[in-house]
């Protein structure tokens, strides 16, 4: 049996209380904060493109903890405070988020419904994909599509290697969607491009192999941003480009280069958010019944009254049911 302990004991070994102050919601004002664009993110450490009285240079930067993690992405407009001169081993610290005017997300998998913010503060989303080598992989660009008509970026498809195919059957899916398209050959000239670029922020999304590496590197010489092949068994490429980077245009505006991806998860969009984004067949879903996903198997969506009676344009609504079916369609 332990010894027993009088009160002396219990006030000599009482555990003393921590001492706080009261916590506060009042938060410094940081007036002395300046302004910044995030262009890359490596393992904890951002990158930032900041203009002060000494012009525009890149900072190193790690975020406040009142932030919490992944709280900051690509394209984000920052303020940051601390040693902000870019000078060699020196760490400002980003202490607040501007808000936002678009966000490209996407989540893991088809059944992950949380969603994850990949770049911030875009105009457009282009979707680069290849004529061949490697075929196009419609399931990639329908879900890039749903990405971009539901968060309010223009969407611009942007077709490769045209020396090897003929692109005509693939640029007819689209057609009816409105989509701007874009046709580039490789060591062709590229001013159609760099007009469609020119003062804008524009996300670059596509498969590994595409070519999108190659596209970045003709539109800002010295970026050195590195190619691969294609697989001839698998007929997909090789994963080039390891994180998203935003790269200031010579012309104006700004591209942000993303890895190749394989999968574009869209378990957070539901068939009410895409068919917002269409201003000619959100109306006649009016009468749709309450849950209608607007889908080819709903019994009494109101888009097939409207196809009945000749008012929608069938392409139109096929090309729109194409994409809602690419949210749960394996790429």
């Amino acid at each position: 049996m332990s010894p027993r302990r009088d009160i002396e004991d219990e006030q000599r070994y009482h555990r003393p209380q921590r001492r706080t102050r009261p916590r506060t919601k009042d938060r410094p004002a940081h007036e002395e904060a300046v302004e910044g664009l995030v262009t890359t993110i490596d393992r904890g450490r951002y990158t930032l493109e900041v203009t002060d009285e000494d012009g525009e240079h890149p900072v190193t930067a790690m975020t406040a903890r009142a932030l919490g993690r992944k709280a900051v992405v690509v394209g984000d407009r920052v303020r940051v405070v601390g040693d902000v001169t870019g000078a060699e081993g020196t760490l400002a610290r980003i202490v607040e988020v501007t808000e936002r005017t678009t966000t490209l997300r996407r989540s893991a998998d088809d059944d992950d419904s949380v969603e994850r913010v990949i770049v911030a503060n875009a105009d457009q989303l282009v979707i680069v994909t290849s004529v061949a080598n490697p075929e196009p992989r419609t399931g990639l660009i329908d879900r890039a599509l749903v990405a971009a008509f539901t968060e309010g970026l223009a969407p611009v498809l942007c077709v490769t290697k045209l020396d090897l195919a003929d692109p005509a059957e693939l640029l007819d899916a689209y057609r009816p969607l409105g989509v701007k398209v874009l046709g580039v050959r490789r060591g062709a000239d590229l001013t159609g491009l760099r007009d469609v670029l020119h003062d804008r922020v524009s996300v670059l999304v596509g498969h590994s192999g595409v070519g999108k590496s190659t596209v970045v590197n003709a539109l800002v010489p010295g970026t050195d941003r590195a190619t691969g092949v294609v697989n001839a068994i698998t007929g997909r490429g090789r994963h080039t480009s390891t994180s998203a980077l935003a790269l200031r245009l010579p012309f104006g505006g700004w591209i942000v280069d993303t890895p190749g991806i394989r999968s574009f998860g869209l378990a957070h969009i539901e068939p009410n958010q895409l068919i917002a984004a269409f201003d000619d067949l959100e109306p006649l879903t009016d009468d749709c019944p309450r849950g209608c996903t607007h889908a080819a198997s709903e019994p009494e969506c109101a888009l097939d009254d409207a196809l009945a009676e000749d008012r929608v344009d069938p392409e139109r609504v096929a090309s729109f049911r194409r994409l809602l079916d690419s949210r749960t369609r394996p790429v």
